[in-house]
Formats: structure tokens, sequence, C-alpha cells
């Protein structure tokens, strides 16, 4: 069990370093995405530009 243990500490501590990864990043897409109202302004805008 001693051997093993550093190997199952480093999973561990991958698994959550991965999951904080994955968190931040989820964060990040979720911030710089633009609202749903934003995008139909947008194209509101485009369409009143080609009449």
């Amino acid at each position: 069990m001693r051997d093993n243990s550093n190997t199952f500490i480093y999973i561990i501590a991958s698994i959550i370093i991965l999951h904080f990864l994955v968190g931040f990043g989820y964060l990040i897409y979720k911030m710089t995405k633009k609202p749903a109202s934003q995008k139909e302004d947008e194209k509101m805008l485009k369409a009143a530009k080609k009449d």
C-alpha cells in the first residue's frame, strides 16, 4: 500500500487540477459569450443596412 500511495495521490491531485481548469475554462466561455439580445440587435442592424 505504501508504494502505491504516491500514485494514488497524484491521480487525485490531477483530477482536482483538471476539474479546476475545466471550471475556469467554462467560466471564461460563459463570460465572453454575447448575450442573446445583443445577437438579435446585430441581426436587426445588418438587416436595416441591407435596406
